[in-house]
Protein backbone atom coordinates (compact mmCIF):
# COMPACT_ATOMS: atom_id res chain seq x y z
CA UNK A 1 0.00 0.00 0.00
CA UNK A 2 1.56 3.38 -0.87
CA UNK A 3 1.98 5.79 1.23
CA UNK A 4 -0.76 8.79 0.36
CA UNK A 5 -3.18 5.38 -0.14
CA UNK A 6 -5.99 5.31 2.44
CA UNK A 7 -6.49 2.78 5.16
CA UNK A 8 -9.24 -0.01 4.55
CA UNK A 9 -11.72 0.67 7.30
CA UNK A 10 -11.69 -2.57 8.98
CA UNK A 11 -14.14 -1.79 12.07
CA UNK A 12 -13.99 2.19 12.02
CA UNK A 13 -17.35 3.02 13.01
CA UNK A 14 -16.75 6.59 13.74
CA UNK A 15 -17.55 8.89 10.95
CA UNK A 16 -15.20 11.84 11.92
CA UNK A 17 -12.69 9.79 12.48
CA UNK A 18 -12.95 7.83 9.23
CA UNK A 19 -13.05 11.13 7.36
CA UNK A 20 -10.33 13.04 9.67
CA UNK A 21 -7.93 9.89 9.81
CA UNK A 22 -7.74 9.00 6.56
CA UNK A 23 -9.67 5.90 5.85
CA UNK A 24 -11.07 4.70 2.70
CA UNK A 25 -14.83 6.09 2.30
CA UNK A 26 -17.62 5.00 0.37
CA UNK A 27 -19.74 8.08 0.48
CA UNK A 28 -23.62 7.46 1.63
CA UNK A 29 -24.30 11.03 2.43
CA UNK A 30 -26.58 10.98 0.17
CA UNK A 31 -28.78 9.18 2.58
CA UNK A 32 -29.18 12.55 4.48
CA UNK A 33 -30.55 14.28 1.79
CA UNK A 34 -33.31 11.13 0.95
CA UNK A 35 -33.87 11.14 5.06
CA UNK A 36 -34.72 14.90 5.17
CA UNK A 37 -36.87 14.55 1.88
CA UNK A 38 -38.73 11.95 3.63
CA UNK A 39 -41.63 13.03 5.47
CA UNK A 40 -41.72 10.41 8.23
CA UNK A 41 -40.70 12.34 12.16
CA UNK A 42 -39.74 8.28 13.01
CA UNK A 43 -37.59 6.55 11.03
CA UNK A 44 -36.42 2.59 11.37
CA UNK A 45 -33.78 1.07 9.27
CA UNK A 46 -33.41 -2.75 9.66
CA UNK A 47 -31.04 -4.40 8.03
CA UNK A 48 -28.25 -7.47 9.04
CA UNK A 49 -25.51 -7.15 11.05
CA UNK A 50 -22.10 -5.51 10.14
CA UNK A 51 -23.74 -3.68 6.34
CA UNK A 52 -22.89 -0.16 7.79
CA UNK A 53 -25.46 1.07 10.34
CA UNK A 54 -23.60 2.31 12.72
CA UNK A 55 -21.10 3.85 10.67
CA UNK A 56 -24.26 6.07 9.33
CA UNK A 57 -25.83 6.92 12.45
CA UNK A 58 -22.43 8.24 13.15
CA UNK A 59 -22.42 10.48 9.84
CA UNK A 60 -25.94 11.61 10.63
CA UNK A 61 -24.85 13.02 14.23
CA UNK A 62 -21.89 14.65 12.60
CA UNK A 63 -23.97 16.62 9.91
CA UNK A 64 -26.89 17.22 12.45
CA UNK A 65 -24.58 18.28 15.65
CA UNK A 66 -24.32 21.89 16.67
CA UNK A 67 -20.78 21.08 17.23
CA UNK A 68 -19.66 19.33 14.36
CA UNK A 69 -17.28 19.85 11.55
CA UNK A 70 -18.89 20.40 8.51
CA UNK A 71 -15.24 20.28 6.65
CA UNK A 72 -15.88 16.46 6.82
CA UNK A 73 -18.65 16.58 4.36
CA UNK A 74 -16.21 18.59 1.56
CA UNK A 75 -16.64 17.18 -1.63
CA UNK A 76 -18.87 14.45 -0.32
CA UNK A 77 -22.12 13.89 -2.26
CA UNK A 78 -24.54 15.79 0.46
CA UNK A 79 -21.86 19.51 0.15
CA UNK A 80 -23.85 19.35 -3.28
CA UNK A 81 -27.15 19.79 -1.70
CA UNK A 82 -26.29 23.60 -0.71
CA UNK A 83 -29.60 24.09 0.48
CA UNK A 84 -30.18 21.44 2.66
CA UNK A 85 -26.93 22.04 4.26
CA UNK A 86 -27.68 25.85 4.79
CA UNK A 87 -31.15 24.63 6.82
CA UNK A 88 -29.81 21.68 8.79
CA UNK A 89 -25.95 21.17 8.60
CA UNK A 90 -24.49 21.67 12.51
CA UNK A 91 -28.22 23.18 13.44
CA UNK A 92 -29.58 20.77 16.08
CA UNK A 93 -28.76 19.32 18.98
CA UNK A 94 -28.09 15.45 19.00
CA UNK A 95 -29.35 12.46 21.27
CA UNK A 96 -27.16 9.50 20.11
CA UNK A 97 -26.95 6.17 21.92
CA UNK A 98 -26.32 2.29 21.10
CA UNK A 99 -28.48 -0.38 22.82
CA UNK A 100 -25.90 -2.96 21.12
CA UNK A 101 -24.44 -3.72 24.86
CA UNK A 102 -27.84 -3.12 26.79
CA UNK A 103 -27.86 -7.30 28.00
CA UNK A 104 -27.07 -9.36 30.65
CA UNK A 105 -28.26 -12.34 32.61
CA UNK A 106 -31.29 -11.12 34.32
CA UNK A 107 -33.57 -7.74 34.00
CA UNK A 108 -31.61 -6.07 36.49
CA UNK A 109 -28.45 -6.32 35.09
CA UNK A 110 -29.76 -5.54 31.58
CA UNK A 111 -31.11 -2.55 33.59
CA UNK A 112 -27.61 -1.15 35.04
CA UNK A 113 -26.17 -1.48 31.49
CA UNK A 114 -28.84 0.91 30.29
CA UNK A 115 -28.64 3.21 32.70
CA UNK A 116 -25.35 3.82 32.15
CA UNK A 117 -25.67 4.19 28.53
CA UNK A 118 -28.25 6.76 29.91
CA UNK A 119 -25.81 8.75 31.98
CA UNK A 120 -22.84 8.90 29.59
CA UNK A 121 -24.74 10.33 26.45
CA UNK A 122 -26.28 12.73 29.08
CA UNK A 123 -23.00 13.55 30.48
CA UNK A 124 -21.85 14.96 27.13
CA UNK A 125 -24.15 17.77 28.35
CA UNK A 126 -22.73 18.79 31.74
CA UNK A 127 -23.13 22.30 30.51
CA UNK A 128 -26.65 21.72 31.28
CA UNK A 129 -26.19 22.38 34.74
CA UNK A 130 -25.33 25.79 34.49
CA UNK A 131 -27.60 26.72 31.74
CA UNK A 132 -28.59 30.26 31.86
CA UNK A 133 -31.66 29.11 30.06
CA UNK A 134 -32.46 26.43 32.46
CA UNK A 135 -34.85 27.52 35.64
CA UNK A 136 -33.96 25.57 38.88
CA UNK A 137 -36.26 22.66 38.94
CA UNK A 138 -34.80 21.91 35.35
CA UNK A 139 -31.55 21.70 36.17
CA UNK A 140 -32.32 19.64 39.44
CA UNK A 141 -34.39 17.73 36.79
CA UNK A 142 -30.52 17.15 34.77
CA UNK A 143 -28.58 16.74 37.63
CA UNK A 144 -30.89 13.58 38.79
CA UNK A 145 -30.14 12.08 35.68
CA UNK A 146 -26.55 12.08 36.16
CA UNK A 147 -26.48 12.09 40.10
CA UNK A 148 -28.24 9.00 40.17
CA UNK A 149 -28.74 7.64 43.78
CA UNK A 150 -27.08 11.16 45.15
CA UNK A 151 -23.89 12.87 44.99
CA UNK A 152 -21.28 11.67 43.83
CA UNK A 153 -20.18 8.26 41.40
CA UNK A 154 -23.72 6.83 39.79
CA UNK A 155 -25.36 4.17 41.26
CA UNK A 156 -26.99 1.59 38.56
CA UNK A 157 -29.86 1.02 37.93
CA UNK A 158 -32.08 4.28 37.65
CA UNK A 159 -35.50 3.80 39.06
CA UNK A 160 -38.17 2.67 36.17
CA UNK A 161 -39.45 6.10 35.77
CA UNK A 162 -35.96 7.78 35.61
CA UNK A 163 -35.46 5.10 32.72
CA UNK A 164 -38.51 5.71 30.64
CA UNK A 165 -38.10 9.06 30.78
CA UNK A 166 -34.62 9.64 30.81
CA UNK A 167 -34.87 10.51 27.02
CA UNK A 168 -37.69 12.79 26.83
CA UNK A 169 -36.44 14.80 29.81
CA UNK A 170 -33.15 15.09 28.21
CA UNK A 171 -34.59 16.57 24.89
CA UNK A 172 -37.08 18.84 26.44
CA UNK A 173 -33.81 20.51 28.13
CA UNK A 174 -31.75 20.68 25.07
CA UNK A 175 -34.36 21.90 23.37
CA UNK A 176 -34.88 24.75 25.92
CA UNK A 177 -31.18 25.22 25.83
CA UNK A 178 -30.36 25.79 22.60
CA UNK A 179 -33.88 26.98 21.53
CA UNK A 180 -33.79 23.80 18.92
CA UNK A 181 -35.70 20.50 18.63
CA UNK A 182 -33.91 17.37 19.31
CA UNK A 183 -32.57 14.79 16.96
CA UNK A 184 -32.70 11.36 18.36
CA UNK A 185 -30.56 8.66 17.09
CA UNK A 186 -30.98 5.05 18.72
CA UNK A 187 -28.56 2.65 16.87
CA UNK A 188 -29.31 -1.37 17.74
CA UNK A 189 -32.55 -0.77 19.27
CA UNK A 190 -33.59 -4.03 19.11
CA UNK A 191 -30.43 -5.84 20.43
CA UNK A 192 -31.91 -5.15 24.35
CA UNK A 193 -35.00 -7.45 23.31
CA UNK A 194 -32.85 -10.36 21.77
CA UNK A 195 -30.62 -10.50 24.99
CA UNK A 196 -33.47 -10.17 26.84
CA UNK A 197 -35.15 -13.43 25.44
CA UNK A 198 -32.60 -15.55 25.07
CA UNK A 199 -32.26 -14.31 28.90
CA UNK A 200 -35.56 -15.32 30.34
CA UNK A 201 -36.62 -11.53 31.00
CA UNK A 202 -38.36 -10.69 27.71
CA UNK A 203 -41.65 -9.62 28.87
CA UNK A 204 -39.61 -7.24 31.80
CA UNK A 205 -37.49 -5.82 28.58
CA UNK A 206 -40.47 -4.90 26.42
CA UNK A 207 -42.60 -3.05 28.54
CA UNK A 208 -39.51 -0.78 29.35
CA UNK A 209 -38.72 -0.55 26.05
CA UNK A 210 -42.18 0.20 24.94
CA UNK A 211 -42.52 2.64 27.82
CA UNK A 212 -39.33 4.51 26.83
CA UNK A 213 -39.97 5.03 23.11
CA UNK A 214 -43.67 5.75 23.55
CA UNK A 215 -42.53 8.84 26.16
CA UNK A 216 -39.36 10.32 23.35
CA UNK A 217 -40.87 9.21 20.23
CA UNK A 218 -44.54 8.92 20.12
CA UNK A 219 -45.05 12.43 22.87
CA UNK A 220 -42.33 14.12 22.65
CA UNK A 221 -42.90 18.00 21.31
CA UNK A 222 -39.01 18.23 21.80
CA UNK A 223 -38.67 16.36 18.98
CA UNK A 224 -37.64 17.34 15.23
CA UNK A 225 -36.61 13.97 13.77
CA UNK A 226 -35.69 10.11 15.12
CA UNK A 227 -33.84 7.61 13.55
CA UNK A 228 -32.95 4.22 14.89
CA UNK A 229 -31.35 1.13 13.42
CA UNK A 230 -31.82 -2.62 13.82
CA UNK A 231 -31.30 -6.19 12.65
CA UNK A 232 -35.60 -6.97 13.09
CA UNK A 233 -38.42 -5.28 12.73
CA UNK A 234 -39.91 -6.37 15.74
CA UNK A 235 -43.58 -6.15 15.79
CA UNK A 236 -45.10 -3.28 16.21
CA UNK A 237 -47.88 -4.21 19.32
CA UNK A 238 -44.48 -5.16 21.11
CA UNK A 239 -42.47 -1.44 21.38
CA UNK A 240 -44.18 1.11 19.01
CA UNK A 241 -47.35 0.99 20.04
CA UNK A 242 -50.13 3.60 18.98
CA UNK A 243 -46.41 4.99 17.11
CA UNK A 244 -48.46 6.31 14.00
CA UNK A 245 -45.58 8.76 13.24
CA UNK A 246 -43.18 5.51 12.48
CA UNK A 247 -41.65 4.79 9.32
CA UNK A 248 -40.23 1.34 8.85
CA UNK A 249 -37.27 0.91 5.88
CA UNK A 250 -36.87 -2.93 5.49
CA UNK A 251 -34.46 -5.34 2.99
CA UNK A 252 -37.36 -5.53 0.80
CA UNK A 253 -38.37 -1.92 0.85
CA UNK A 254 -36.95 0.17 -2.33
CA UNK A 255 -36.07 3.79 -0.29
CA UNK A 256 -32.77 3.74 1.21
CA UNK A 257 -31.99 0.73 -0.98
CA UNK A 258 -28.55 1.44 -1.76
CA UNK A 259 -27.42 3.35 1.60
CA UNK A 260 -26.17 0.07 3.47
CA UNK A 261 -24.13 -2.18 2.04
CA UNK A 262 -21.76 -1.33 -1.25
CA UNK A 263 -22.95 -1.55 -4.78
CA UNK A 264 -21.08 -3.23 -7.64
CA UNK A 265 -19.74 -0.16 -8.84
CA UNK A 266 -18.74 0.93 -5.50
CA UNK A 267 -16.94 -2.43 -5.04
CA UNK A 268 -15.03 -2.40 -8.42
CA UNK A 269 -13.69 1.18 -7.34
CA UNK A 270 -12.60 -0.15 -4.29
CA UNK A 271 -10.42 -2.76 -5.49
CA UNK A 272 -9.40 -0.64 -8.41
CA UNK A 273 -8.00 1.84 -5.33
CA UNK A 274 -5.96 -0.53 -4.09
CA UNK A 275 -5.05 -2.29 -7.76
CA UNK A 276 -6.81 -5.16 -6.73
CA UNK A 277 -9.09 -5.85 -9.63
CA UNK A 278 -7.89 -9.24 -10.25
CA UNK A 279 -9.93 -10.40 -7.08
CA UNK A 280 -13.27 -9.12 -8.26
CA UNK A 281 -14.62 -12.36 -9.15
CA UNK A 282 -13.30 -13.92 -5.60
CA UNK A 283 -14.84 -10.56 -3.90
CA UNK A 284 -18.03 -10.70 -5.79
CA UNK A 285 -18.79 -14.68 -5.24
CA UNK A 286 -18.05 -14.86 -1.78
CA UNK A 287 -19.26 -11.30 -0.38
CA UNK A 288 -22.18 -10.01 -3.41
CA UNK A 289 -25.64 -11.37 -3.65
CA UNK A 290 -27.60 -9.86 -1.43
CA UNK A 291 -30.46 -7.83 -2.46
CA UNK A 292 -32.19 -4.53 -0.66
CA UNK A 293 -35.22 -3.71 -2.59
CA UNK A 294 -33.97 -3.33 -5.99
CA UNK A 295 -30.37 -2.83 -5.37
CA UNK A 296 -27.89 -5.88 -5.49
CA UNK A 297 -25.28 -4.90 -2.64
CA UNK A 298 -22.30 -6.57 -0.76
CA UNK A 299 -21.52 -6.86 3.12
CA UNK A 300 -19.21 -4.27 3.41
CA UNK A 301 -17.50 -5.58 6.02
CA UNK A 302 -16.37 -8.65 4.48
CA UNK A 303 -15.22 -6.35 1.48
CA UNK A 304 -12.95 -3.98 3.39
CA UNK A 305 -11.78 -7.12 5.98
CA UNK A 306 -10.33 -9.03 2.90
CA UNK A 307 -9.17 -6.24 0.52
CA UNK A 308 -6.82 -5.39 4.24
CA UNK A 309 -5.72 -9.00 4.41
CA UNK A 310 -5.09 -9.30 0.59
CA UNK A 311 -3.01 -5.64 1.37
CA UNK A 312 -0.69 -7.96 3.62
CA UNK A 313 -0.65 -11.48 1.37
CA UNK A 314 -2.25 -10.87 -2.06
CA UNK A 315 -2.42 -14.82 -2.26
CA UNK A 316 -4.84 -14.51 0.81
CA UNK A 317 -8.05 -16.40 0.47
CA UNK A 318 -11.21 -15.19 1.36
CA UNK A 319 -12.59 -15.85 4.80
CA UNK A 320 -15.76 -16.32 7.36
CA UNK A 321 -14.93 -12.38 8.26
CA UNK A 322 -19.12 -11.77 9.04
CA UNK A 323 -19.91 -15.13 9.95
CA UNK A 324 -17.05 -15.31 12.40
CA UNK A 325 -18.68 -12.06 13.93
CA UNK A 326 -21.63 -13.94 15.53
CA UNK A 327 -23.07 -17.42 16.76
CA UNK A 328 -25.06 -17.59 13.63
CA UNK A 329 -27.87 -18.70 15.97
CA UNK A 330 -30.48 -18.65 13.89
CA UNK A 331 -28.85 -20.83 11.16
CA UNK A 332 -28.69 -23.27 14.25
CA UNK A 333 -31.95 -23.15 15.05
CA UNK A 334 -32.68 -24.00 11.51
CA UNK A 335 -30.62 -26.77 11.09
CA UNK A 336 -31.64 -28.25 14.04
CA UNK A 337 -35.73 -27.62 13.19
CA UNK A 338 -35.09 -29.92 9.78
CA UNK A 339 -37.94 -32.54 10.04
CA UNK A 340 -36.66 -35.26 7.41
CA UNK A 341 -38.99 -34.66 4.45
CA UNK A 342 -39.81 -31.31 3.02
CA UNK A 343 -37.80 -29.01 4.89
CA UNK A 344 -34.38 -30.95 4.70
CA UNK A 345 -34.91 -31.19 0.59
CA UNK A 346 -35.29 -27.13 0.40
CA UNK A 347 -32.08 -26.78 2.46
CA UNK A 348 -30.48 -29.40 -0.63
CA UNK A 349 -31.80 -26.78 -2.75
CA UNK A 350 -30.97 -23.97 -1.28
CA UNK A 351 -27.47 -25.28 -0.86
CA UNK A 352 -26.88 -26.12 -4.35
CA UNK A 353 -27.64 -22.85 -5.40
CA UNK A 354 -31.60 -22.77 -6.06
CA UNK A 355 -34.22 -20.76 -4.62
CA UNK A 356 -37.17 -21.45 -2.04
CA UNK A 357 -40.33 -19.99 -2.48
CA UNK A 358 -41.25 -19.19 1.34
CA UNK A 359 -44.09 -16.36 2.63
CA UNK A 360 -42.29 -13.50 4.91
CA UNK A 361 -43.57 -12.61 8.13
CA UNK A 362 -41.86 -8.49 8.05
CA UNK A 363 -43.20 -8.20 11.79
CA UNK A 364 -42.42 -10.64 14.69
CA UNK A 365 -41.65 -10.98 18.04
CA UNK A 366 -38.89 -12.50 19.30
CA UNK A 367 -41.22 -15.16 21.34
CA UNK A 368 -42.72 -16.03 17.64
CA UNK A 369 -39.30 -15.74 15.67
CA UNK A 370 -37.90 -19.02 17.10
CA UNK A 371 -41.60 -20.83 17.34
CA UNK A 372 -41.91 -22.52 13.81
CA UNK A 373 -39.49 -23.29 11.25
CA UNK A 374 -42.06 -21.37 8.82
CA UNK A 375 -40.98 -18.25 11.20
CA UNK A 376 -37.34 -19.40 10.90
CA UNK A 377 -37.60 -18.94 7.36
CA UNK A 378 -38.37 -15.08 7.80
CA UNK A 379 -36.11 -14.84 10.76
CA UNK A 380 -33.02 -15.87 8.09
CA UNK A 381 -33.94 -13.51 5.32
CA UNK A 382 -34.09 -10.57 7.76
CA UNK A 383 -31.05 -11.25 9.07
CA UNK A 384 -29.00 -12.02 6.18
CA UNK A 385 -28.67 -15.56 5.95
CA UNK A 386 -30.93 -15.67 3.18
CA UNK A 387 -31.83 -13.00 0.57
CA UNK A 388 -34.65 -12.67 -1.88
CA UNK A 389 -34.20 -13.32 -5.69
CA UNK A 390 -36.42 -12.44 -8.33
CA UNK A 391 -40.38 -10.46 -7.35
CA UNK A 392 -42.39 -11.71 -4.79
CA UNK A 393 -46.44 -11.83 -4.74
CA UNK A 394 -48.17 -12.02 -1.48
CA UNK A 395 -45.22 -12.19 0.59
CA UNK A 396 -44.33 -15.14 -0.80
CA UNK A 397 -40.50 -15.02 -1.71
CA UNK A 398 -37.85 -16.66 -3.65
CA UNK A 399 -34.96 -17.09 -1.27
CA UNK A 400 -31.69 -18.25 -1.62
CA UNK A 401 -28.29 -18.07 0.19
CA UNK A 402 -26.39 -14.70 -1.11
CA UNK A 403 -23.12 -16.48 -1.34
CA UNK A 404 -20.20 -18.46 -0.95
CA UNK A 405 -19.77 -16.93 2.64
CA UNK A 406 -23.52 -17.51 3.92
CA UNK A 407 -23.29 -21.16 2.31
CA UNK A 408 -20.45 -21.95 4.37
CA UNK A 409 -22.38 -21.01 7.56
CA UNK A 410 -24.70 -23.85 6.37
CA UNK A 411 -22.46 -26.31 5.89
CA UNK A 412 -20.71 -25.60 9.01
CA UNK A 413 -24.17 -26.32 10.78
CA UNK A 414 -25.19 -29.07 8.96
CA UNK A 415 -21.75 -30.99 9.35
CA UNK A 416 -21.95 -30.00 13.28
CA UNK A 417 -25.43 -31.47 13.18
CA UNK A 418 -24.36 -34.67 11.77
CA UNK A 419 -21.42 -35.50 14.06
CA UNK A 420 -24.08 -34.79 16.78
CA UNK A 421 -25.92 -37.39 15.53
CA UNK A 422 -23.76 -40.07 14.45
CA UNK A 423 -22.11 -39.84 18.05
CA UNK A 424 -25.55 -40.54 19.08
CA UNK A 425 -25.55 -43.92 17.11
CA UNK A 426 -22.17 -45.68 18.62
CA UNK A 427 -23.65 -48.73 17.00
CA UNK A 428 -23.66 -48.07 13.86
CA UNK A 429 -20.36 -45.86 13.95
CA UNK A 430 -18.82 -49.02 15.69
CA UNK A 431 -20.06 -51.27 12.93
CA UNK A 432 -18.62 -48.82 10.04
CA UNK A 433 -15.38 -48.72 11.68
CA UNK A 434 -14.99 -52.25 12.52
CA UNK A 435 -15.68 -53.17 8.58
CA UNK A 436 -13.30 -50.34 7.96
CA UNK A 437 -10.68 -52.20 9.56
CA UNK A 438 -11.12 -55.29 8.53
CA UNK A 439 -11.28 -54.99 4.85
CA UNK A 440 -15.40 -55.61 4.48
CA UNK A 441 -15.68 -53.48 1.84
CA UNK A 442 -19.39 -54.10 1.01
CA UNK A 443 -20.01 -53.81 4.67
CA UNK A 444 -18.55 -50.61 5.19
CA UNK A 445 -20.32 -49.11 1.58
CA UNK A 446 -23.82 -50.91 3.17
CA UNK A 447 -23.07 -48.71 6.12
CA UNK A 448 -22.02 -45.28 4.81
CA UNK A 449 -24.60 -44.87 2.38
CA UNK A 450 -27.09 -45.22 5.25
CA UNK A 451 -25.57 -42.19 6.60
CA UNK A 452 -25.99 -40.17 3.17
CA UNK A 453 -29.55 -40.51 3.04
CA UNK A 454 -30.60 -39.49 6.32
CA UNK A 455 -28.01 -36.52 6.27
CA UNK A 456 -28.78 -33.19 4.55
CA UNK A 457 -26.39 -33.48 1.30
CA UNK A 458 -24.83 -30.59 0.09
CA UNK A 459 -24.21 -30.50 -3.32
CA UNK A 460 -21.08 -28.35 -4.20
CA UNK A 461 -22.84 -26.66 -7.48
CA UNK A 462 -20.82 -23.60 -6.44
CA UNK A 463 -17.11 -25.28 -6.46
CA UNK A 464 -14.62 -26.61 -9.11
CA UNK A 465 -14.76 -29.89 -10.16
CA UNK A 466 -12.08 -31.48 -8.36
CA UNK A 467 -13.99 -29.99 -5.04
CA UNK A 468 -17.12 -31.36 -4.86
CA UNK A 469 -15.95 -34.56 -3.19
CA UNK A 470 -15.59 -32.34 0.06
CA UNK A 471 -18.43 -32.82 1.72
CA UNK A 472 -18.29 -36.73 1.53
CA UNK A 473 -14.84 -36.28 2.57
CA UNK A 474 -16.18 -34.43 5.19
CA UNK A 475 -19.19 -36.78 6.68
CA UNK A 476 -16.22 -39.69 6.66
CA UNK A 477 -14.31 -37.54 9.25
CA UNK A 478 -17.34 -37.33 10.98
CA UNK A 479 -17.79 -41.01 11.40
CA UNK A 480 -14.55 -41.88 12.14
CA UNK A 481 -13.64 -38.80 15.26
CA UNK A 482 -16.33 -41.28 17.04
CA UNK A 483 -12.70 -43.88 16.80
CA UNK A 484 -10.91 -41.60 19.87
CA UNK A 485 -8.19 -44.42 19.68
CA UNK A 486 -7.76 -43.70 16.21
CA UNK A 487 -5.63 -41.32 14.61
CA UNK A 488 -6.76 -39.92 11.80
CA UNK A 489 -5.10 -37.18 9.33
CA UNK A 490 -7.37 -35.44 6.46
CA UNK A 491 -5.11 -34.11 3.66
CA UNK A 492 -2.08 -35.27 4.64
CA UNK A 493 1.35 -35.06 2.65
CA UNK A 494 2.39 -38.61 1.55
CA UNK A 495 4.43 -40.36 -1.08
CA UNK A 496 3.65 -37.84 -4.07
CA UNK A 497 0.56 -35.84 -3.08
CA UNK A 498 -1.86 -35.25 -0.34
CA UNK A 499 -4.14 -38.72 1.13
CA UNK A 500 -7.59 -37.83 1.41
CA UNK A 501 -7.90 -39.52 4.88
CA UNK A 502 -5.03 -41.65 6.63
CA UNK A 503 -5.84 -43.45 9.81
CA UNK A 504 -3.49 -45.49 12.46
CA UNK A 505 -6.00 -47.48 14.24
CA UNK A 506 -5.44 -48.47 17.71
CA UNK A 507 -3.17 -51.99 16.45
CA UNK A 508 0.30 -50.41 15.49
CA UNK A 509 0.46 -52.32 12.59
CA UNK A 510 -3.01 -51.44 11.37
CA UNK A 511 -3.72 -48.30 8.90
CA UNK A 512 -5.95 -47.35 6.42
CA UNK A 513 -6.20 -45.06 3.04
CA UNK A 514 -9.42 -43.44 1.87
CA UNK A 515 -9.13 -41.99 -1.54
CA UNK A 516 -12.76 -40.12 -2.30
CA UNK A 517 -13.94 -39.09 -5.39
CA UNK A 518 -17.42 -37.60 -6.64
CA UNK A 519 -18.88 -39.32 -10.00
CA UNK A 520 -19.71 -36.51 -12.24
CA UNK A 521 -21.44 -38.55 -14.42
CA UNK A 522 -22.86 -41.01 -12.45
CA UNK A 523 -20.40 -43.91 -13.03
CA UNK A 524 -19.41 -44.99 -9.25
CA UNK A 525 -17.27 -47.94 -10.33
CA UNK A 526 -14.73 -45.87 -12.73
CA UNK A 527 -14.86 -43.26 -9.75
CA UNK A 528 -13.91 -45.99 -6.98
CA UNK A 529 -11.03 -46.76 -9.51
CA UNK A 530 -9.73 -43.76 -10.38
CA UNK A 531 -9.44 -43.28 -6.46
CA UNK A 532 -7.64 -46.50 -6.13
CA UNK A 533 -5.36 -45.54 -8.94
CA UNK A 534 -4.57 -42.62 -7.07
CA UNK A 535 -3.48 -44.01 -4.28
CA UNK A 536 -0.53 -46.42 -6.03
CA UNK A 537 0.20 -44.11 -8.28
CA UNK A 538 0.99 -41.27 -5.95
CA UNK A 539 2.31 -43.85 -3.44
CA UNK A 540 0.30 -42.22 -0.40
CA UNK A 541 0.82 -45.56 1.62
CA UNK A 542 4.80 -44.35 1.74
CA UNK A 543 3.64 -42.25 5.12
CA UNK A 544 1.87 -45.36 7.01
CA UNK A 545 4.80 -48.04 5.80
CA UNK A 546 7.36 -45.31 7.83
CA UNK A 547 5.43 -45.73 11.03
CA UNK A 548 6.13 -48.98 10.89
CA UNK A 549 2.83 -49.96 10.11
CA UNK A 550 2.65 -53.67 8.06
CA UNK A 551 -1.24 -54.15 6.96
CA UNK A 552 -2.55 -50.96 5.01
CA UNK A 553 -6.19 -51.43 3.99
CA UNK A 554 -6.49 -48.58 0.50
CA UNK A 555 -10.57 -47.82 -0.27
CA UNK A 556 -11.49 -46.05 -3.00
CA UNK A 557 -14.58 -44.87 -2.43
CA UNK A 558 -16.77 -42.62 -4.83
CA UNK A 559 -20.02 -41.13 -4.49
CA UNK A 560 -23.01 -39.66 -6.49
CA UNK A 561 -25.98 -37.72 -4.58
CA UNK A 562 -26.87 -39.76 -1.72
CA UNK A 563 -25.13 -43.16 -3.71
CA UNK A 564 -21.94 -44.31 -3.08
CA UNK A 565 -19.38 -47.20 -3.92
CA UNK A 566 -16.38 -48.73 -1.84
CA UNK A 567 -13.80 -50.68 -2.91
CA UNK A 568 -10.77 -52.42 -1.30
CA UNK A 569 -7.54 -52.52 -3.43
CA UNK A 570 -6.16 -56.26 -3.93
CA UNK A 571 -3.17 -55.57 -2.74
CA UNK A 572 -4.43 -54.24 1.24
CA UNK A 573 -2.35 -56.70 3.07
CA UNK A 574 0.45 -57.01 5.18
CA UNK A 575 3.64 -55.84 3.40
Amino acid sequence: MGLKMKMPPVGVEDFDALIKEGFYFVDKTGMIAELLRNPARVNLFTRPRRFGKTLNMSMLKCFFEISGDPSVFSGLAISKETELCEKYMGKFPVISISLKDVGAGDYEGACRMLSSTLWFEAMRFSFLSESDRLNEKEKTAYDQLIRVGGIGEPQFPMSAELLANGLRLLSSLLEKHYDRKVILLIDEYDVPLQKAFFGNYYDEMVQLIRSMFSQVLKTNPSLQLAVLTGCLRVSKESIFTGMNNLCVMTVSDEEFSDCFGFTDREVQELLAYYELDDHYATVRDWYDGYRFGSAEVYCPWDVVSYVKRLLRNPRALPENFWANSSDNHAVSEFVRRLDVSVTARELERLTAGEAVRKEIQPELTYREMYSSIENLWSLLYMTGYLTMRGEPENHVAPLCIPNMEIREIFKRQIMELFKEQVSEDGTTMREFCDALKEGNAEKTEELFEKYLKKTVSIRDTFVKRNLKENFYHGILLGILSFKGNWYVTSNYETGDGYGDILVETEDDNAGIIIEVKYAHDGDLEKGAAQALRQIEDRHYDEALYDDGIEKVQKYGIACYKKKCRVVLAENSAYR
